[in-house]
């Protein structure tokens, strides 16, 4: 079989590999789609926490090509799609009821390939069959919307509250689209003004389209009550910069999520006296837990997001770095690697 193997910043080599064979309760998926994800294209400008080479990948569906010993809610020739992570139960966090924090949470690269192995943990937690309506590229969507679904059940938004998502890359558009359904008033910035319209469609009553003269706070603010600010800031750049906007634009008693994961060692100073005697809460939020992968699958399967919006161009897999460098430019929010 053909993959991709990352080596480093810029340097994605297609290679060949031996088809895996599964172990007790594994399987391995024979991938027909792949899409490009915000965090694969950090990884291949700037580099990851893992020392290449190493595999690359992580939303993709697919059929069952074999199965291991033990498997009994999978069979050769199953629609599925696995998640990339399932958590251990057993560490301290687990049992806190923090299963992103899961200390063994070792995320399943190799999505950019014609075959992945699928580990016995997520096997029985977090692969799910697929209906014969739901298409390859929406199950696909299962991951990204799960750390949506995650990032927006911890925070309080109740009907009628008025929501800013700062940065509608796929996730941003996702969590405009769950703040709309669960009944806020949704405001979405970001400096691309294709991803706004798509925002528009998925449920933002106001957008700002941000330039070098925009003062985004105060734009923000000017579409609230008052001026006093929005009730949830969501801030899903991973841009330092934009951490400090979001928490300037909430009222007091307000809410910020701070979702967009920075760059190693990077610090943000906040207005403590504001913090204090306006009572900001802050949040923040990383990866996902099974039971909102779950509601993300059923999410997908109901409708809610639509793949149609998500996911643009197609590639096959020995164009890789082009998908990548096109998702990275903005020119599309998804692209889709698809196999013969």
């Amino acid at each position: 079989m053909k993959r991709a193997v990352y080596h480093g910043i810029e340097d994605v080599r297609i290679e060949e590999a031996a088809i895996p064979e599964p172990g007790p309760g594994e399987i391995v998926v024979q991938n027909k789609v792949t899409l490009t994800c915000g965090t694969d294209v950090k990884m291949f400008l700037r580099g990851y926490r893992y020392d290449p080479p190493h595999l690359i990948g992580h939303e993709a569906s697919g059929v069952v090509h074999a199965i291991g010993e033990g498997v009994t809610a999978f069979a050769i020739g199953d629609r599925v799609v696995a998640h990339n992570t399932a958590p251990c139960h057993r560490c301290y966090y687990c049992k806190k009821g923090n299963q992103s924090m899961c200390v063994d949470l070792p995320s399943n690269l190799g999505a950019y390939a014609e075959y992945q192995l699928i580990p016995a943990r997520i096997v029985n937690e977090t692969t799910f069959l697929l209906q014969d309506t739901m298409d390859y590229e929406q199950a696909a969507l299962t991951e990204p919307l799960a750390c949506a679904v995650y990032g927006t059940a911890e925070v309080p938004i109740e009907i009628g509250d008025t929501v800013v998502v700062n940065g509608c890359g796929p996730i941003g558009l996702m969590f405009v689209r769950l703040a709309h359904l669960r009944g806020a008033r949704v405001i979405a910035t970001d400096v691309n003004t294709k991803r706004l319209a798509l925002a528009t469609k998925l449920g933002a009553q106001h957008t700002v389209a941000i330039t070098p003269e925009t003062d985004q706070v105060a734009a923000v603010r000017a579409l609230t009550e008052d001026g006093r600010g929005v009730d949830i800031a969501i801030e899903a750049t991973g841009l330092p910069h934009v951490w400090l906007l979001a928490f300037d634009m909430v009222c007091p008693g307000g809410t910020v999520l701070f979702f967009g994961g920075t760059k190693k060692g990077t610090t943000v100073e906040f207005d403590c006296t504001r913090f204090h005697y306006d009572q900001i809460t802050t949040k923040g939020v990383f990866h996902t837990t099974p039971i909102h992968v779950r509601a993300a699958f059923e999410l997908l399967a109901m409708n809610a997001i639509r793949h149609e919006d998500f996911v643009q161009n197609s590639y096959g897999l020995d164009d890789v770095t082009t998908a990548l460098r096109e998702h990275a430019r903005g020119d599309v929010i998804k692209n889709c690697i698809r196999y013969a």
